[in-house]
């Protein structure tokens, strides 16, 4: 595929392979070897490089990042942070004032993070890095130099422009063009982040032929309203931008959705399309009662997304059929979700739990309650919500109904926990959010006295 990008300020034009990777073309062909090769599977942030467009900057991992995805893109690598004559970025400044390295072979994957952190203006630094890797120096002293560089201003040769996209059947830039080509080839596979498509390229060593999604514009898009229409092409860090306020749990919920370097790629229509009876976004947005839009050349369907996923990666999807979007209300205050995890930061779910309830006066008038990790698919709790639904909102009635939670899932045992684990986590889930809506903290996050 032809392509044109900008690398630490040139500009690039090249013909490149479908799935080679960011990664291996930087080091192998260009010798820029700052960019490391830690995980190769974007867990460890070794590989992360900036990367620029027409909607800012953003952390990615080189590994998992192929080259056609950065067409009409700026990129810089930890060697286009300093300046070309030599000059430090901030960050760097204050990782050897603070003594932020010791190894040293994280750091220029913690350097470009935090250059990019501090040209959005963020002082979350723990989110920042959560996806950067320190086994040695620890993350102390790193923080020290990301909240020192705060003040400082944007260095000039920072500001990057970006090339016009090229043309290519294979990188359509409208959702009629894709629909068009994916009829024409429903054996291809549809690539928006490649966080997960990634890993079939460099861990399973598959060969596909990839249609690359990153340049739908009219499907990145987010329509508030009284419902929520979400592009299938909304990244998740656009979406918990966009959830904060309407949805504010589920919001930091996918706060806790891998990293910051996954979720800048990673799409919502890639987490529901994965059909990963793990994945952080199908539990909430079935709980949230979302319909989900489907098309097929110009024929387009809605169904309701928990119909959507069948049995263990198998969906109620046609060849050359891909989603669309996904709508949502704007309104679920008793909306909560909740992550279990051996890690808080950049873990997959032992057991992911989403509640919806509608209580009227004392009673329960409807439930959705929704898991994922508990079944071969993102799951309702169907028997749980009928012992609810009827009800006094009492923690008598939550009590009632745990032993239902049983009928509802038979879940497995694996690595993450074991199926007794996951059956009294789900248990505990349902008296946590009796807690929660009466107002008492319960976040792991809080320490009470």
């Amino acid at each position: 595929m032809q392509i044109a990008f900008h690398l630490n300020g040139t500009p690039v034009r090249l013909d490149a392979p479908p799935t080679r990777t960011l990664l291996d073309w930087l080091r192998e062909d260009r010798g820029l070897c700052g960019t490391k090769e830690g995980c190769n599977e974007g867990d460890c942030g070794a590989c992360t490089v900036m990367v620029t467009d027409e909607g800012g900057a953003r952390a990615l991992n080189a590994c998992i990042l192929f080259l056609p995805q950065l067409d009409g893109k700026s990129v810089r690598t930890v060697e286009g942070i300093s300046s070309p004559e030599g000059a430090l970025h901030p960050v760097q400044e204050a990782m050897i004032a603070h003594h932020g390295s010791q190894c040293g072979f994280c750091t220029p994957g913690f350097v470009v993070s935090m250059a990019v952190g501090h040209a959005c203006g963020r002082t979350d630094h723990d989110d920042v890095l959560a996806g950067n890797l320190c086994r040695c120096t620890g993350y102390a002293p790193i923080i020290r130099a990301a909240e020192a560089a705060e003040a400082a201003p944007v260095p000039a040769w920072m500001q990057d422009t970006v090339p016009e996209r090229t043309a290519d059947p294979f990188r359509p830039s409208s959702v009629a063009e894709l629909a068009r080509v994916y009829a024409a080839h429903p054996d291809a596979t549809l690539v928006a982040g490649a966080t997960d498509v990634g890993l079939w390229v460099t861990k399973e060593l598959r060969s596909i032929r990839p249609i690359f999604l990153n340049g739908l514009r009219d499907m990145q898009q987010i329509e508030m309203g009284e419902t929520i229409r979400i592009g299938a092409g909304v990244t998740i860090s656009a979406l918990r931008d966009a959830m904060r306020d309407v949805h504010p749990s589920f919001a930091e919920l996918l706060r806790r959705y891998a990293s910051v370097q996954i979720r800048n790629a990673a799409t919502i229509g890639g987490n529901i399309a994965n059909g990963s009876p793990i994945g952080d976004g199908p539990p909430a947005l079935i709980a949230l009662g979302a319909a989900l839009h489907l098309r097929r050349g110009d024929a387009v369907r809605q169904i309701p997304l928990e119909d959507f996923f069948l049995e263990y990666r198998r969906q109620d999807r046609l060849a050359g059929e891909f989603v669309e979007a996904v709508t949502i209300p704007a309104a679920a205050p008793t909306l909560r979700c909740y992550k279990i995890s051996k890690r808080f930061d950049q873990d997959i779910s032992a057991a992911c739990g989403c509640f919806n309830l509608t209580i009227e006066g004392s009673i329960i008038t409807d439930a959705r309650i929704a898991f994922g990790g508990m079944a071969g698919i993102p799951k309702r709790a169907t028997a749980v919500e009928t012992a609810l639904i009827g009800q006094p909102w009492s923690l008598a009635t939550v009590t009632s109904a745990l032993p239902a939670f049983a009928t509802d899932y038979q879940p497995m045992t694996d690595m993450r926990a074991s199926a007794e684990y996951r059956l009294e986590a789900a248990r505990n889930l349902l008296v946590r959010y009796f807690h929660d809506l009466s107002g008492e903290p319960v976040s792991v996050l809080e320490v009470a006295p």
